[in-house]
């Protein structure tokens, strides 16, 4: 979809209107402009190349997506057109690269192509379960409702993925502040310390002499350590690209000591937040499995809940096909066995995760409270050794004096 400046008179008010417009060609513009009431006056192709500073900070976050659900859907509930609220959210939009999308959606719906086809064109910007859910309110009449449904379900999944990296963001901060002590330490202090010895003629104990090692080590070849810890964190990258490394950080997350059992809950709150929103809205069973396997990201739950499936496609009832599954919490099934006698799997599944966003927010105010006391002593032994490393030489030094 190319993107185009027009000038055109407006034939309600004989104003001439300057614009951009999104279209295939120049003369789909030209008719997108003439069914909108213009006459098109001159129509100049585009040629945006982007910058990377423009792509940062145009970059469409959960919180622009969930404001576009929310438009469209208060916009259609109160009789709109689909064609007059996508134009109506468009002059709402503040961030540039959501309005290049939308204008393209608009054009798209209006040359004829359904909105969930329009949606499906940025698979990067709008995930699989948007797309869905828009595709089932298009089918059963109530687009409004699956909006409304989309942005509930995003608002709730960023918000517990928000409050895990909160909870992890004191403990990086303590590390960092661990390395500039050490390298303030290593550079400003020990050299004295040693020049001090060297002064005396006296020979540094083993401890301090280590620590001057390492800083005289860094000082002269600090391109190395910048190079070796650069290619590290390079290959560290590459190798979490690769399916063995995707699956080696999935299960990681899953096993991993204190924050595993956070990860756990998230996954099976989101599975069951994504399959109550979709079964809500309309979908189908199985395609509701297919679309929150992926919808989890993580491949080892993924691969869980494609076993499951298979299962349920061979006729066994859900609550069945996951019990044996070692990725799926025993809540799981157990709250969808009661949904399916019942007749509300879609409302159970909504409990779950529910329960499951409550525990996370309670283990994670227990972590953050444990864990500060913890990285505390971590600081005091480190800063403690370096101090002391600097401090007993000096002690020996003025011992040596008085005797």
């Amino acid at each position: 979809m190319k993107k185009f400046n027009y000038e055109a008179k407006d034939q309600a008010t004989n104003k001439v209107v300057k614009a951009t417009i999104q279209a295939e060609s120049e003369s789909s513009a030209a008719r997108l402009l003439v069914k909108q009431g213009f006459v098109p006056l001159s129509i100049k192709e585009i040629n945006e190349q982007g910058n990377f500073i423009g792509k940062i900070t145009g970059r469409i976050t959960t919180k622009d997506r969930v404001m576009l659900s929310r438009q469209l859907a208060t916009l259609i509930g109160a009789g709109l057109p689909l064609s007059q609220s996508l134009h109506t959210v468009l002059e709402q939009t503040e961030n540039k690269q959501l309005r290049s999308v939308v204008e393209d959606i608009a054009a798209s719906v209006e040359g004829g192509r359904s909105l969930s086809e329009s949606f499906g064109k940025y698979p990067k910007v709008f995930d699989e379960v948007f797309i869905s859910l828009i595709a089932a309110g298009e089918l059963s009449g109530t687009l409004d409702e699956s909006l409304r449904r989309i942005a509930d379900q995003q608002e709730k999944d960023a918000s517990v993925s928000s409050k895990i990296r909160g909870a992890m963001t004191y403990p990086i901060i303590v590390l960092v502040v661990i390395f500039a002590v050490m390298a303030f330490m290593l550079f400003t202090v020990v050299p004295q310390v040693e020049k001090l010895y060297e002064d005396l003629g006296k020979e540094l104990p083993f401890l301090t002499m280590m620590m001057v090692g390492m800083a005289n080590f860094l000082k002269d070849f600090w391109w190395l350590a910048i190079l070796v810890v650069g290619a590290g964190i390079y290959f560290l990258i590459q190798y979490l690209q690769t399916d063995s490394g995707i699956a080696f950080k999935d299960n990681f997350k899953l096993k991993a000591p204190i924050v595993g059992g956070m990860f756990q809950k998230l996954y099976m709150a989101r599975f069951a937040r994504t399959g109550q929103t979709l079964l809500s809205s309309g979908v189908a069973m199985l395609d509701m499995l297919k679309i929150t396997g992926r919808a989890v990201n993580n491949t080892v739950l993924k691969k869980s809940i494609d076993r499951a499936t298979e299962k349920v496609q061979g006729g066994k009832a859900l609550s069945v096909a996951l019990t044996p599954e070692d990725a799926i919490l025993p809540l799981v099934p157990q709250m969808i066995k009661i949904g399916e006698q019942s007749g509300r799997i879609d409302e159970m599944m909504g409990r779950v995760a529910k329960v499951y966003e409550d525990e996370l927010d309670e283990q994670i105010k227990t972590i953050s409270t444990a864990i500060e006391p913890v990285l505390m002593v971590v600081l005091a032994v480190v800063a403690g050794g370096m101090v002391g490393a600097i401090l007993l030489p000096i002690y020996s030094l003025v011992n040596g004096i008085n005797i």
